[in-house]
């Protein structure tokens, strides 16, 4: 099997947000643990593995995401990556291509065909994902003195397991030095995914963010792409837009994330760029049939 690693919603290597990437053969699942070693071994944000389902199923492919230290439920970086993949393997069909997630039901998505030339010419991908509604609550208590700010508020984002939390500035965004032993203790007692911060953006983006998620095994994610399924739907109503935004997560990756929303279904919409294609040398252990 090859791996992969991709950078995702960006179009320059050494930016955005790196994946791994693993298109499984049809059969089996590998077992759960020896997926969470290899995610371990690549040691990326989160690495993507993909299965192929037989013609007739409810989907092209089954997906599966883990972080170093655990399965997640939902990842965008990491998926965008699997169709920058498909792609530039020829297995699109040219229509959308449709993913069984265990958490998140079916996810889809389609690319613009590949340019020749300059691979940072690639064309566009669009991923189709749930909204996740934002409810304000109550700060909670310590986050204010993990984050070194107090949030002008806080919101809570349903299914996703994340805290958004709204800071006065993008300046303040771009300077936080959070305490990420605080977050991480947070986040477990709050049964949280990790926390967004966000503020509006000075000149050139709508809104820029943050994301921590230290009690996953991921400090600082560079650019998130399951959080913009919050700050959309938060954004949009803020800013009365609902189909045309783009956020760019400041991070010392940074990646841009364009977004609209269609329902209760937000669409992402960013680039990639492959930086390196390897063969792996251990053999998968199968999971049960």
């Amino acid at each position: 099997m090859r791996i992969r690693i991709v950078d995702a919603f960006t179009s320059r290597p050494f930016t955005g947000n790196p994946a791994g990437v693993c298109l499984l053969p049809a059969g089996p699942w590998p077992d759960d643990a020896w997926l969470g070693q290899l995610a371990a071994e690549l040691n990326h944000p989160e690495t993507a593995f993909a299965l192929p389902l037989p013609a007739g199923a409810e989907a092209d492919w089954e997906i599966r995401w883990f972080t170093p230290l655990v399965e997640a439920d939902l990842c965008g970086h990491a998926t965008l990556a699997t169709v920058h993949t498909l792609r530039r393997e020829g297995l699109l069909t040219g229509g959308p291509v449709r993913f069984l997630s265990r958490a998140s039901g079916l996810l889809t998505a389609w690319a613009e065909e590949e340019k020749d030339g300059d691979e940072g010419d690639e064309g566009e991908i669009t991923l189709d994902f749930p909204v996740a509604p934002t409810i304000e609550v109550p700060i909670p208590a310590g986050l204010a003195d993990a984050l070194g700010v107090r949030p002008e508020g806080t919101f809570r984002t349903g299914a996703l397991g994340d805290l958004l939390a709204v800071l006065p500035d993008e300046a303040t965004v771009r300077a936080l030095r959070p305490d990420l032993a605080g977050i991480a203790a947070l986040s477990l007692r709050e049964e949280l995914r990790g926390v967004i911060i966000t503020a509006a953006a000075a000149a050139g983006y709508d809104f820029v963010s943050r994301f921590f998620a230290p009690a996953r095994g991921i400090p600082e994610d560079p650019v998130t792409g399951s959080a913009h399924t919050a700050l959309a739907p938060y954004w949009a109503a803020r800013l009365g837009r609902p189909d045309a935004l783009t956020g760019l997560q400041a991070s010392g990756r940074p990646g841009r994330v364009k977004v609209a929303l269609q329902g209760d279904r937000v669409l992402l919409t960013g680039r990639a760029v492959t930086v390196l294609e390897a063969t792996l040398r251990v053999r998968p252990v199968l999971g049960e049939p």
